[in-house]
């Protein structure tokens, strides 16, 4: 079990996929509708700065999607028969589902124990 400012870091690095793409189309954009030609060989100052926040953002993809389907398969509150489903979803949709995964099975605590069902099916 995760502690929470783990938890925490691990949402974190989950989101910044999707912001990093928000951050990306706007640089692009902006790149391409405000920056006139200004005749200089090689690439405009911005999509210079952008490559390598992009290739570390894929490299952060990856890594997650190895994790999280690891988790998958290791975490006990995914139910036996959603195991493999949950894997697919996180390597399709992996922007889209690392969050809800992330949500559902790390950051929300597992239900505690009734004490009184512990109790009556301990004298069972």
């Amino acid at each position: 079990m995760m502690k929470k400012p783990t938890k925490v870091l691990l949402g974190l690095a989950t989101l910044w996929p999707f912001f990093y793409l928000i951050l990306f189309f706007v640089v692009i954009f902006s790149t391409v509708v405000f920056m006139p030609g200004s005749g200089e060989p090689g690439p405009p100052p911005l999509i210079a700065l952008i490559l390598p926040l992009h290739l570390f953002t894929m490299l952060a993809v990856m890594a997650l999607m190895v994790f999280y389907i690891v988790n998958v398969f290791r975490n006990d509150r995914v139910d036996k028969d959603k195991k493999a489903l949950w894997a697919v979803v996180l390597f399709m949709g992996n922007m889209i589902a690392m969050p809800i995964y992330w949500y559902l099975y790390i950051w929300r605590e597992p239900p505690a124990a009734d004490p009184a069902a512990t109790v009556s099916a301990a004298k069972a």
